[in-house]
């Protein structure tokens, strides 16, 4: 990647200490644990069971796509499918926004990029949800008979959804330093953005009126689509609000940086 990618030896070095600190804390959520980093797959499926039950089963919720049986699996295929982006966002956005806060001799050291721990927990996060990713094509393989080749195109939804949860985990961790109650706010905000965003119930039962904006309002409903189109059906029908939901994220990733970055000269003498 060095050879084609023009870059100083200053960035590739960042990258690389990045790199390391992923690898570090991936390795100390679960170290002496008999399973490891399996835990975050069980977690992932922990909680597909749980709301396949609770809508699938007591509510008995129905849904039909194509090149899939209509029964429970199915539906829980489709539950997964949106969760996984939550999952990953919500992760890493909850310990990004203690990553400075729980790190006060890296950031009084001169010398270290303190840029970069925000980005330790949000890509640990987003690892982690990969191993519910690679179950959940194994499974809609084995029940669709298929492979569809519209997963080459993952990428071009990692990258609003990582741009949106690294801006936002920017502007908590660097108000956290200053007002110790973002975190817990963070979690009550979630609580309510969850419920707000068709992941555990059809976007089709959103009343008309209020579908469009619900789409067009919140990055990670149009992100969650996306991720359902490209894995379980083979095609995508949210151009659009994939478009918006990229620059949308693009411009909170810009305003994070950009507060984190007026900010941080003063961590040291917070902290």
């Amino acid at each position: 990647m060095r050879r084609w990618i023009p870059l100083s030896e200053q960035w590739w070095a960042k990258f690389d200490l990045l790199r390391a600190l992923v690898r570090r804390d991936l390795e100390a959520r679960y170290k002496g644990s008999v399973l490891g980093n399996f835990w975050p797959l069980l977690n992932q499926l922990s909680q597909l069971l749980i709301y396949t039950y609770v809508f699938s089963i007591v509510l008995d919720v129905r849904l039909s796509l194509k090149g899939l049986p209509e029964n429970d699996a199915t539906f829980g295929l489709w539950l997964f499918a949106g969760l996984l982006p939550w999952i990953a966002f919500t992760g890493g956005l909850n310990q990004a926004a203690s990553s400075v806060l729980t790190q006060p001799n890296l950031v009084k050291k001169v010398v270290f990029p303190l840029a970069l721990l925000p980005l330790v927990p949000i890509l640990s996060a987003f690892i982690e949800s990969s191993f519910g990713l690679m179950a959940l094509i194994v499974l809609v393989a084995v029940s669709s008979q298929t492979l569809h080749t519209t997963l080459a195109l993952l990428p071009l939804v990692w990258l609003p959804q990582l741009l949106l949860t690294a801006g936002l985990g920017y502007l908590a961790a660097g108000f956290t330093v200053f007002l110790r109650d973002i975190p817990q706010t963070l979690g009550v905000v979630l609580n309510l953005w969850f419920y707000l965003t068709p992941i555990v119930y059809p976007a089709a039962i959103i009343p008309e009126e209020f579908r469009e904006w619900v789409f067009w309002l919140n990055p990670i409903a149009a992100i969650a689509e996306v991720y359902r189109d490209l894995v379980l059906i083979g095609e995508i029908r949210h151009w659009g609000e994939w478009g918006l939901a990229s620059a949308v994220s693009l411009v909170v990733f810009w305003i994070g940086v950009s507060c984190y970055q007026r900010l941080r000269s003063a961590f040291a003498d917070v902290l």
